[in-house]
C-alpha cells in the first residue's frame, strides 16, 4: 500500500513521562526520511508539536488543520508547509481524513480517541480502506487493546473489525505494517456519506 500522506492523532499535552516526546519526535523525522507527508491537528503545543517540528526538521512536509477557534487561542503552528482554518472540529478531522492515505494514534487524551475511533468506524462502514494503527508507547494503550479484545470475546465487535486496528510498540514496526496492509472486504452500508 502506498502511503504517501499520513495523518497522525496525539495529545497538545505531552503527557507524564519523556518517553512520549520521544517516540513522537522519532516518528516526526521517521515519516520525514520515509518522504511520507504528515498531516495532523496543526497545533505546536505537547506531542502534536514535538512531532511537527521533528518532521520539519529532518525535511518532512507537514500540513496541519486546525479549526479558527484554536487558532484564536495562539497554538496554531505558523512554521509549518502549509496550515489550514477551517470552521469547525469537524471539519478539521474530515479535512484531515480525506488528505491521508493511513491514520496513527499516538497518546493522547479524549480528542485523540475520539478521532481514532471515528476513523476506525469509517472503516467498519466501509467508508475507507486506509489503514489504521495504534502506537502503544510504554504500554499507554494496553489496557485500550486488551478492551477491544473483550469486545470481540462479548460479542461487541467483530473479529474482522478488531482487525482494523493495527498496533506495535515503536514507529518503525508500525509503519511497516501499515505499509503491508490488505483491507479486509467490507461491504459499505451508508450509501449517502461521501468516500474519505
Amino acid at each position: 500500500m502506498s502511503l504517501k500522506r499520513i495523518c497522525v492523532f496525539c495529545g497538545s499535552r505531552s503527557g507524564g513521562r519523556p518517553i512520549y516526546a520521544e517516540v513522537a519526535t522519532r516518528l516526526g523525522t521517521l515519516l520525514a526520511e520515509r518522504q511520507i507527508e504528515l498531516v495532523y491537528g496543526g497545533g505546536n503545543v505537547g506531542l502534536m508539536g514535538k512531532l511537527a517540528d521533528a518532521c520539519l526538521e529532518a525535511g518532512g512536509r507537514v500540513v496541519g488543520v486546525i479549526p479558527r477557534a484554536l487558532m484564536d487561542w495562539e497554538v496554531g503552528h505558523e512554521g509549518l508547509t502549509r496550515l489550514e482554518v477551517v470552521d469547525s472540529m469537524h471539519t478539521r478531522k474530515a479535512r484531515m481524513a480525506e488528505l491521508a492515505d493511513g491514520f496513527i494514534a499516538l497518546p493522547g487524551g479524549l480528542g485523540t480517541l475520539e478521532e481514532l475511533f471515528e476513523v476506525l468506524t469509517w472503516a467498519q462502514l466501509g467508508f475507507h480502506a486506509k489503514p489504521v494503527g495504534l502506537l502503544d508507547v510504554a504500554a499507554y494503550y494496553t489496557p485500550l487493546v486488551q478492551w477491544l479484545e473483550a469486545g470481540v470475546s462479548e460479542g461487541f465487535l467483530k473479529p474482522e473489525n478488531r482487525e482494523l486496528l493495527l498496533h506495535a510498540d515503536n514507529p518503525v514496526t508500525l509503519l511497516r505494517e501499515m505499509g503491508q496492509y490488505h483491507p479486509p472486504a467490507v461491504a459499505r452500508r451508508i450509501k449517502d456519506e461521501r468516500q474519505l
